[in-house]
């Protein structure tokens, strides 16, 4: 459905992207729940413009300052010149209203990976080169004080993520919320390198080279472990959302640890906060919305309490817990 937003066509305008007698046609594409994206097709062809909303589109209050949209454009610039092609060329971009134009990728080459995984295409090579991307972009951005500076978003960090999923999730569960309190206590304190925040399959396109990211606005300077919980929670939960394709989504979350190859105190961080993630995603403030059943949410409780509660050391162990709970 074509629309047309003024402020958007000014904004392409100051860009450059746009000429002064030029009006093209505008496309709302589907979003999450914290920005408006658009097609704009202009003369010199498509691009992609996304604006950053001040309340998410979720059921519970739920507000992030629209500066975030700043770091998401550093996050992808700085990402892409360590990998290249690793997130879409930046093209322009406007801090004040939190608008920003990056390359239109057709979605005839670049699925959503939500997509492939909800039809049962689960990639086990696919899933290892995305945990060697996020294992690049992490090791080359490690102790870099220019980059801690520049990524000094930990207000951002905790009112988007650790506030809705952990914080939120253990006012669901009392008995839990001392260790989910711990938990997020634990993430904020460890900034070790740049971090996108928000690596989940609907913000992975599958590209003809590989894993293409978007949607970095949670990008901060803190606790890699985060990155991989976060995926690894998706891929985790989907074998609920298509159970034909349980097993093979398991192997994707063997061949992404595999690919990133963790260090120890990183599985470790990962490991507990993976169950704790799990549990955010039924009880916190974003619940996934492909769990529609009581008796799934319930299966993610029974497996995530106890591991909350004991805080595995390991990744292979939540792993296995997961299995065990789903008849894998």
């Amino acid at each position: 459905m074509t629309k047309y937003d003024p402020e958007i066509l000014a904004f392409l305008r100051r860009g450059g992207l746009a000429g002064t007698d030029e009006t093209p046609p505008m496309t709302p594409l589907a979003g999450g729940v914290s920005s408006d994206i658009w097609r704009v097709d202009l003369a010199g062809g498509p691009v992609c413009v996304k604006r950053a909303f001040a309340k998410l589109k979720v059921e519970q209050d739920w507000f992030a300052p629209v500066e975030r949209n700043a770091f998401e454009v550093a996050w992808m610039e700085t990402a892409s010149g360590i990998l290249p092609g690793i997130a879409p060329g930046i093209l322009a971009h406007d801090p004040g209203p939190g608008l920003f134009a990056m390359a239109f990728l057709d979605p005839g080459d670049h699925p959503v990976w939500k997509a492939e995984l909800r039809a049962g295409r689960a990639d086990p090579m696919f899933a290892e080169k995305l945990g060697r991307g996020l294992a690049q972009i992490h090791g080359a951005t490690r102790d870099d004080p220019d980059i801690a500076r520049r990524f000094k978003t930990d207000e951002t960090f905790r009112s988007i993520r650790l506030e809705p999923y952990l914080i939120a999730t253990g006012r669901r569960h009392p008995d839990l919320a001392a260790m989910l309190q711990g938990l997020a206590e634990t993430t904020a304190e460890n900034r070790h390198c740049l971090v996108h925040g928000d690596v989940s399959p609907k913000n992975i396109l599958c590209g003809p080279d590989g894993p293409v990211i978007i949607d970095a606005e949670c990008a901060w300077y803190g606790d890699p472990a985060f990155d991989l919980a976060f995926c690894l929670n998706h891929l985790l939960l989907k074998c609920l959302w298509t159970p034909t394709a349980a097993p093979r989504f398991i192997d994707c979350c063997d061949a992404m640890v595999s690919g990133y190859g963790p260090v120890a105190e990183v599985e470790r961080r990962t490991a507990a906060l993976l169950p704790a993630l799990m549990l955010a995603r039924v009880d916190g403030k974003s619940p996934v919305e492909y769990l529609t059943e009581e008796s799934d949410r319930d299966r993610v409780r029974r497996a995530a309490v106890p591991l909350i509660k004991n805080s595995p050391a390991a990744l292979g162990n939540v792993r296995d817990a997961w299995k065990k709970e789903i008849g894998v």
